[in-house]
């Protein structure tokens, strides 16, 4: 078992190495280029789109509630402990290369969210269907259909034994443990009840409790790193210099940090900037697929701002980890943030990164139940969503007890797995993402 488990790291390692990352930034960049960097000049619109979009048109819910599933199963403990990771490894010049990866991860996002309405379709229970999947087999051709499959038996994979159940359970009944003393067991009972409630309810119920915790927990936790950061503004320059000076430098031993090359900072930080915002794996599209519009493009703007957000909240956390130099000391992970919001908000903030964490970590499950949910429909058909779902809930139920980094590590190797269909759906497909941008601009411009 000891040997398989150093294989298995060796391979996930490899697979969240040089080969993948270089795969994943060279369509952001393809594609930022072939949309005349459309992350840049049609932000403005996009910020406006996710308020105001008109929602009218053939879906189960709306683009607003798409994006709040699509942020709830992107915004997870990553958001938080993976850039800890991500500083500890490579040092605060990390930060700078996270941005980089987030900032062509917008192209990427923009074009999954444009394929997933293009090619999305409707099950047997009346209810959409979307996703690579459905673009792969519809946009590039049945006999790319393996690829189809490929990707959907890894996002099962994902959804029941990694992102979707044990990592993020752990997270919940460790930070309420830790901080409020409530005994795991309870954890189990009250956390398998509430996610089986939600999950039954189908798209609409996961999508009402996102669109609902999502900005709120976002907000609570903006405030806190605005007050940490602005408690230690004599910082705030000097943080902001060491940054982008670690980025092209490399960062000295310092502290408990053991120091770091450029190409350290410059694989930690793009490495988690994409696990954070998983633009390119292909995850979000599948509930992209479900918003109520009638241009693709409008739906890839919508979509391009969920990396933005995850952007904005990876620059807090490292600037609070900057800010307040825990990054110098020994603590790791969760433990570093942790010991940034005690020292600088007490118990108190101790209690506000429990909750955003218990948050974080919950509305990652829901929506990855969905992903799950989605891709068990294409391989199965609808008559296997009731039993996916007690499977899911009974997972849930098992995470509280269970410490199995065998199934981690595998996990994280299907993950990365279900990037490699996708990223060449992308490339195959981009003209397709050229020429309905280009129908929609070209209807924004007659005022249609």
């Amino acid at each position: 078992m000891e040997l398989c488990l150093q294989y298995l790291t060796k391979i996930d390692s490899f697979i969240w190495g040089l080969p993948l990352i270089i795969f994943l930034m060279s369509v952001g960049i393809y594609l930022s280029v072939r949309l005349n960097f459309l992350q840049i000049f049609n932000l403005k619109r996009a910020l406006r789109l996710t308020i105001k979009a008109e929602n009218e048109g053939q879906g189960d819910v709306s683009s607003f509630k798409s994006l709040c599933v699509a942020l709830a199963a992107t915004i997870g403990t990553g958001s938080i402990v993976g850039v800890a990771t991500a500083i500890k490894m490579g040092g605060p010049g990390a930060i700078f290369w996270m941005c980089i990866a987030g900032f062509f991860g917008m192209a990427t996002k923009y074009a999954e969210g444009v394929l997933a309405i293009r090619y999305r379709s409707i099950d047997k229970n009346g209810e959409i269907a979307g996703g690579p999947m459905y673009y792969i087999k519809n946009g590039m051709g049945e006999k790319y259909n393996f690829l189809a499959i490929f990707f959907a038996i890894a996002t099962i994979l994902v959804a029941c034994l990694g992102i979707g159940t044990f990592p993020q359970v752990n997270a919940i009944s460790d930070s309420l443990s830790i901080t409020f003393e409530i005994p795991k067991i309870v954890t189990c009972i009250v956390l398998s009840g509430i996610v089986g409630t939600i999950i039954f309810g189908g798209l609409k119920n996961i999508s009402v409790v996102a669109s609902k915790l999502i900005p709120f927990m976002a907000f609570i936790y903006f405030l806190s790193a605005i007050f940490i950061i602005f408690n230690n503004h004599q910082n705030i320059l000097p943080a902001i210099n060491l940054i982008i000076n670690n980025a092209f430098t490399g960062s000295a031993a310092a502290g408990g940090f053991v120091g770091s090359t450029v190409l350290v900072a410059i694989q930690s930080g793009i490495a988690r900037g994409i696990f954070s915002n998983e633009a390119g794996l292909g995850s979000a599209p599948i509930v992209s697929a479900a918003a109520k519009t009638n241009y693709a493009a409008e739906q890839g703007l919508i979509s391009m701002i969920g990396v933005f957000v995850t952007i904005i909240i990876c620059i807090m956390t490292g600037l609070i980890i900057v800010t307040t130099n825990v990054w110098r000391g020994d603590l790791n992970g969760a433990l570093m943030v942790s010991d940034a919001f005690v020292s600088n908000m007490g118990y108190f903030g101790n209690i506000v990164l429990a909750i955003s964490l218990v948050l974080f970590a919950f509305t990652t499950i829901l929506g990855w139940n969905y992903y799950g949910e989605r891709a068990c429909v294409y391989l199965f058909g609808v008559k296997s969503i009731k039993i996916y779902r007690v499977i899911f809930i009974a997972l849930i139920a098992l995470g509280v007890f269970l410490k199995l980094d065998l199934i981690w590590i595998l996990a994280d190797i299907v993950n990365g797995l279900m990037a490699i269909p996708n990223l060449i759906a992308l490339l195959f497909l981009s003209g397709v993402v050229i020429r309905e941008t280009k129908l929609y601009f070209r209807r924004i411009k007659k005022g249609k």
